[in-house]
């Protein structure tokens, strides 16, 4: 298949710009939402309905990924953006005036997956190859400060004043919309082809066949898939483990770690932005390798400080393995099947691996094992996961 063409922008360029300052606010209330639907849920004696809230927004990404591939490459990227925004204005607006807060962030999902093959996939078609990294770096980047501003305020404003926090959420999903009207309305990499559902779920059987039959994307897929399931899993543990370790009973507090994380995703991904290549993309297994002692570590921590420093190193490591992931998922998509196809197989992979993390904790959860004992066993878990991806890598090399 012939390689699509680019326009090979300049990073700082103000379609890059917009791309940054709708993604930032977009993110940010994505995750200032979910501190408060889980405040919701806890104020109304409801503790274990906070794995459902996950899985309501996930579950979306997994039905809708035959479809939101198809979408993202059959209309300009930037106004599919657009309309993915004021569905999720739409979902946080039905939780302020008190839907279900499962129906409401299943909403805000459908919003979600939408956007996201659109997000990244106009990222290969504004920059080439030799840009691409430090592209999804400032991608990465903009997301993550978006996320620990977001985990940081709503938990802030969860504990003090709910109604200034689905002000400040409704408002953020409104900057986000606005900024998408200036991205550059660029071509529609896939225009003009069928919507038929059965079709596009056998377009999106065939292009998750493509990338499963593909090292590089086979690898690509693995790793983000378990990073991001592991992510998810992690930040529903901290507000469980939070008070059983350290017997702190508000939601700041896992918040804050939550924040601790995102500050060590910033410089994990600004650090493989300046040493890892798409040539050189295994370099990325140093911090996956890493992930799961780090994790494993927080099972024998009961003092906040270590609890912060191990966040962020967790971070830091998560960042330096999974934005060069991103990078060569995208490029490697861009050239066979398209950007926004290949990020709906990828969504598609990483939802079910969410799905599958965080059932199994709510399975032990459900149990009765102690939320340490569960961290521990996580880390190990998570571990062996990544050496199996990692010596799969190993193979894909040696045969290249």
């Amino acid at each position: 298949m012939s390689e699509r063409k680019t326009l090979d922008m300049p990073l700082l360029s103000m379609g890059m710009l917009s791309v940054l300052v709708a993604q930032f606010f977009s993110a940010l209330a994505d995750n200032a939402i979910l501190i408060a639907a889980i405040a919701i849920v806890k104020s109304q004696g409801l503790p274990n309905l906070v794995p459902l809230l996950q899985e309501s927004f996930v579950l979306p990404f997994i039905l809708l990924a035959p479809f939101v591939g198809q979408i993202a490459d059959g209309f300009p990227k930037g106004r599919v953006m657009l309309v993915a925004n004021l569905v999720k204005l739409s979902g946080a607006l039905a939780m302020v005036f008190g839907v279900n807060p499962l129906t409401a962030y299943a909403i805000i999902g459908i919003g979600a997956a939408m956007y996201s093959p659109a997000k990244y996939g106009i990222l290969s078609q504004m920059f080439g190859p030799a840009s691409l990294v430090r592209a999804n770096s400032m991608m990465e980047g903009s997301t993550i400060v978006a996320i620990l501003l977001g985990v940081l305020l709503g938990g802030w404003l969860a504990d003090h004043s709910l109604h200034w926090a689905f002000i400040g959420v409704v408002s953020a999903y409104g900057v986000a919309a606005f900024a998408n009207l200036f991205i550059p309305a660029l071509p529609a990499e896939k225009a003009g082809e069928s919507f038929h559902p059965w079709r596009l779920l056998k377009k999106f059987l065939t292009s998750l066949s493509v990338m499963l039959r593909d090292p590089d994307t086979r690898f690509s897929l693995l790793g983000t898939s378990v990073f991001w399931g592991s992510g998810i899993t992690l930040r529903l543990m901290l507000f469980a483990w939070v008070p059983a370790a350290l017997l702190i009973t508000d939601n700041q507090t896992p918040a804050n770690l939550m924040g601790a994380v995102s500050i060590g995703i910033v410089l994990g991904a600004v650090a493989a932005g300046l040493w890892v290549s798409l040539a050189k993309v295994n370099r990325a297994l140093i911090g996956g390798l890493l992930l799961g002692p780090v994790i494993l570590l927080l099972g024998f921590v009961n003092d906040l400080s270590s609890a912060y420093i191990l966040m962020i190193v967790s971070g830091i490591c998560g960042g330096f393995f999974v934005v060069p992931l991103n990078a060569l998922l995208q490029e490697r998509g861009h050239k066979s099947i398209g950007a926004g196809n290949a990020l709906a197989v990828q969504n598609f992979a990483e939802n079910i691996a969410m799905l599958l993390f965080v059932g199994g904790y709510s399975w032990a959860a459900a149990a009765g094992v102690p939320v340490t004992v569960s961290v521990v066993a996580f880390g190990l878990v998570l571990f062996v996961l990544l050496g199996v991806i990692g010596g799969l890598a190993g193979m894909r090399r040696k045969r290249a």
